[in-house]
């Protein structure tokens, strides 16, 4: 018994090897679900009675019970069959496919990252940028919404600010579950956006197979009655106005409702604008066919030098917030009340029919966004240099100009945000805030555009465009 035993390499290896796939296995695994679990089933218990629309159990299904509906759901798996048909390869492996596609879409919500880390730092991003405001709200159209409707924010797409700023504002009302672009598929930032019960979508994927399971997975969330926030426009503006809607995700959203289900599903316009988008010059250039590309080494290096100088500002005492960024939520679209009127059902629809109805529900849509957009100064003021590119303005003849704008967004019913309630005083920040970007020159008391900054100042005038049209 006493006696040495000499072993293989080779089985010593495997011994270890197997030793640390237990210990991964059954202790450190099962430590790890309990320290994430565990505290966010506490954050649900406490939010079950403060959040207007409550955490579905959809949310809360384990992530790979999700990816496993999806490869057995009866329509995804005949969209495998035909995919494996016309690619000539087997069923199995077309089904891999599904499953990569799956893992790809299917988020993995926490509400104790949501809750209690990520509203917090969402919050502290957005007031240390902006002086965020809570404009117009329509209280009773929200109050009136059914607790257990599938609800679904809409809005207008003017920077990545959106999903922080949305998120911290509708936080006392759902945990929203966003689409997000291929940008973020960086880890480890991708398993923080999953966790916060975002999914990510490949803009205008051509591949039918995937469509499908995202179609499934959207269909799904939108019949379990998980609250979401759609950008209808697929991406950023890149001159200031809203865009036309695109409709894959809409469309994918209608066929998770039935007209006589359970379940009503409503949509709230909600309207977001800036005093500065930090992206703008970004943006802009990305219209201009002749203008250099950017790397992305040249990017991060222009992101670091504008958090640089920043930084100097702020340690001089000479750094002010980027202005105004302000959310309007308004009137909810009920999709009962929406079909019953035009006596459509979408379920119903097929090929142009369906086409037809799901080009007028986006326009639709818009429409209502388009409504809420909010009016903040710099947008304000620099509609009137737009307007005045080569003229030379006092302060009297700024607020004259001003005046006459308020007058027509007063007619449209446009809701203006006017700081303090004091049109003079927002005025001011408007201007001030030109001046500090070298977007308007001052000479003797009078005011012009710079003639090479007009594409920037028209980018902020264009996000009210619609509103005096």
């Amino acid at each position: 018994m006493t006696d040495a035993v000499s072993l293989p390499a080779w089985l010593l290896v495997l011994i270890a090897a197997l030793a640390v796939w237990a210990l991964y296995e059954h202790l450190l695994m099962p430590a790890l679900r309990f320290l994430v679990t565990h505290p966010a089933n506490r954050v649900i218990d406490e939010l079950g009675e403060r959040l207007r629309i409550g955490i579905r159990p959809f949310q809360r299904t384990k992530r790979q019970a999700l990816i496993h509906r999806l490869l057995t759901d009866p329509r995804v798996q005949v969209a495998a069959e035909n995919f494996a048909k016309q690619n000539g390869v087997s069923v199995p492996a077309a089904l891999r496919a599904v499953e990569r596609y799956a893992r790809e879409i299917v988020p993995a919500f926490n509400a104790y990252l949501y809750f209690r880390i990520g509203y917090f730092i969402g919050r502290g991003i957005a007031r240390a940028l902006y002086r965020v405001r809570l404009g117009y709200v329509d209280s009773a159209g929200l109050a009136a919404i059914e607790p257990d409707a599938t609800v679904v924010f809409v809005m207008n797409h003017r920077s990545n600010m959106d999903y922080v700023l949305a998120g911290y504002l509708a936080a006392d009302q759902a945990a929203l579950s966003y689409a997000v672009g291929e940008w973020a598929r960086i880890w480890p930032l991708s398993a923080l956006i999953r966790s916060m019960g975002a999914y990510f979508v490949r803009r205008d994927s051509k591949d039918e197979l995937y469509r499908r399971v995202l179609e499934r997975y959207i269909a799904m969330a939108t019949e379990a009655g998980v609250p979401q926030a759609l950008f209808p426009e697929g991406g950023l503006t890149r001159d200031g106005r809203m865009r036309a809607p695109k409709l894959g995700v809409i469309d994918y959203t209608m066929r998770g409702f039935r007209l006589e289900g359970e379940h009503d599903l409503v949509f709230v316009p909600l309207g977001i604008n800036y005093d500065r988008v930090l992206e703008d010059r970004s943006l802009l250039r990305s219209l201009d066919a002749e203008a250099p590309r950017v790397g992305r080494a040249k990017t991060l290096w222009n992101t670091l030098a504008f958090v640089a100088h920043n930084l100097r500002l702020m340690l001089k005492s000479e750094w002010h917030r980027f202005g105004y960024a302000c959310v309007n939520f308004g009137s909810p679209i009920s999709m009962r009340a929406y079909c019953r009127e035009r006596a459509v059902d979408f379920q119903r629809l097929s090929g142009e029919d369906r086409k037809r109805e799901t080009a007028a529900l986006g326009a639709h849509l818009m429409q209502a966004v388009g409504r809420v957009v909010p009016v903040v100064p710099v947008p304000l003021i620099a509609t009137v240099f737009v307007g005045n590119p080569e003229r030379r303005l006092s302060v009297l003849e700024l607020k004259a100009e001003v005046g006459r704008l308020l007058e027509l967004l007063e007619r449209s019913k446009a809701h203006v945000y006017v700081p303090r309630s004091d049109f003079d005083y927002a005025i001011n920040v408007g201007l001030r805030t030109l001046l500090s970007r070298h977007l308007v020159d001052e000479a003797d008391g009078l005011y012009l555009a710079r003639e090479k900054e007009l594409a920037v100042l028209r980018f902020y005038a264009n996000s009210i465009a619609h509103l005096l049209e």
